[in-house]
């Protein structure tokens, strides 16, 4: 709706992975700048944004020079239409988590994440939700994953085995506004599966209710009713 949805919080992020993966020199408020300038120029109200940076433009190495000088890309597209997904709900199934063990950091090391995403497209669903070597879910291979039991919102707890994810943090503001509870806690899939709601959250899809989980309805197969009320709690964050 004409303004960029949690770009501190983003920046912040940002700033957190260059750290950890050890990438200096990038002046953060010129990010900041091509960010806002890119989302005006675009001229787009319900555009997607997305700029990563890389380390720069060397022979292949597996030890870097530090002296690189980083490369960004940025785009700004039309968001997808996901307003039946909002209303119908998706499909996901579960997918073992092959992913490395520093899923805090924000970086372009995706492919585990693409298998699982694409195994679950083969098998008609919309996301693919990370089971760890010990049974417990992480998140959705591009979403932050939520259950509802009564009036508590169960979600994973922060660890370097998920992102920390910038929408996370506005869901669960929108279910403290709505009363629920907040409880960070693994679940197994077949725990999930026994919720009264499931849904998923990312930056650019919001929340998106979870009406099958593999091959189980969840609740009567429809978007619940908290699932619902968080939806349009949300909105005053985003508008």
């Amino acid at each position: 709706s004409g303004k960029i949805f949690a770009l501190e919080e983003h920046m912040q992020r940002f700033a957190n992975s260059l750290t950890a993966i050890g990438i200096a020199g990038v002046d953060l408020d010129q990010i900041r700048r091509r960010v806002l300038k890119a989302f005006d120029t675009a001229g787009i109200s319900n555009a997607k944004i997305y700029f990563h940076i890389t380390r720069g433009s060397a022979p292949r190495s597996h030890a870097c020079n530090v002296s690189l000088k980083p490369n960004f890309f940025l785009t700004a597209t039309e968001s997808d239409d996901d307003s039946e997904a909002k209303t119908k709900g998706i499909a996901v199934s579960t997918h073992p988590d092959w992913r490395w063990k520093r899923c805090d950091i924000k970086s372009l090391n995706l492919l585990a994440n693409v298998l699982a995403r694409q195994e679950a497209a083969n098998k008609g669903c919309d996301e693919a939700i990370l089971v760890d070597e010990k049974g417990f879910i992480t998140e959705g291979a591009a979403s932050a994953f939520f259950a509802i039991f009564g009036r508590t919102l169960q979600t994973t707890a922060l660890t370097g085995n998920i992102l920390p994810s910038i929408t996370r943090i506005f869901v669960i503001r929108a279910g403290n506004n709505i009363e629920l509870e907040t409880m960070e806690k693994t679940l197994t899939p077949q725990q999930a599966s026994d919720a009264d709601e499931l849904f998923i959250a990312s930056t650019t899809n919001d929340i998106i209710p979870v009406v099958r989980f593999d091959e189980k309805l969840i609740g009567d197969g429809k978007p619940g009713k908290y699932t619902k009320l968080l939806i349009r709690e949300f909105r005053s964050f985003t508008v």
